[in-house]
């Protein structure tokens, strides 16, 4: 399958009060097949970078384009065929699990045979699928984050964008969502996500970028970045290194 760029972060840079950077000149690009994980301390950039991405924060330098088009000047061409999925989901309690993957569906215009095959898919993998008819109030934050994963799917989106996604997530409801990304991308679908999980990135991603204070100090191949050693390890030594 040929590859192509899905996700591309130009120069971005995002400036706080009094000149304080939380992303500075960040550039790096995601092609269709591509886990890509994104690491960094606390504070290094990740959220900041990636709420950016998906259109949550407004941003006056640099570019960032999602299949050919800007998320600046074309924001709803972006939102349609990109998926986004917070590190702690706000969902409407009010609904129950169905009523809100139906909202979701609506939005996307996704027909009614379609979305019942995804939900049906998804629900069943995660175990939900006995749940759906409960309010969301009564999940628990584990229950709402598989019910996040699946909202995010049901429009087959060409980019995934996902802020720690295995947080909150049991053994196997982990190991689903990385059987998922590696079936996604067999599709051609690009995932971009933040994780402070080094082992897990290590095994799922096939390319990683290291963020320090706003500025990507590494990134590439895995195998190539890694070599011989543990993807902990090239952290620690080049986040050291930056100092």
């Amino acid at each position: 399958m040929e590859k192509k760029a899905i996700l591309e972060i130009k120069g971005y840079t995002k400036s706080y009060g009094e000149g304080k950077k939380a992303a500075d000149n960040v550039t790096l690009t995601v092609e269709s097949g591509d886990i890509y994980g994104f690491i960094g301390h606390n504070g290094a950039g990740k959220s900041t970078t990636i709420r950016a991405v998906v259109g949550v924060l407004d941003f006056s330098e640099g570019d960032i384009y999602i299949d050919g088009h800007s998320v600046k000047d074309e924001p709803i061409e972006c939102k349609k065929i990109t998926a986004y999925i917070p590190d702690n989901p706000d969902l409407y309690e009010n609904l129950t699990a169905i009523q809100y993957l139906d909202f979701i569906a609506d939005v996307f215009e996704i027909d009614e045979a379609k979305r019942k095959e995804v939900i049906k898919k998804y629900a069943d993998m995660f175990e939900i699928t006995d749940s759906l008819g409960d309010l969301i109030s009564s999940y628990s934050h584990g229950m709402k984050q598989k019910l996040a994963i699946i909202s995010a799917f049901i429009h087959e989106p060409k980019l995934i964008v996902m802020d720690e996604p295995f947080v909150g997530l049991d053994p196997k409801a982990s190991y689903t969502l990385k059987q998922i990304m590696h079936d996604l991308c067999d599709k051609g679908i690009a995932i971009f996500f933040s994780t402070h999980v080094l082992d897990v990135a290590q095994k799922l991603c096939n390319k990683v970028a290291i963020i320090k204070q706003g500025k990507i100090i590494d990134s590439g191949n895995m195998e190539d970045m890694i070599g011989n050693q543990s993807l902990e390890e090239v952290f620690l030594e080049v986040a050291d290194e930056q100092k």
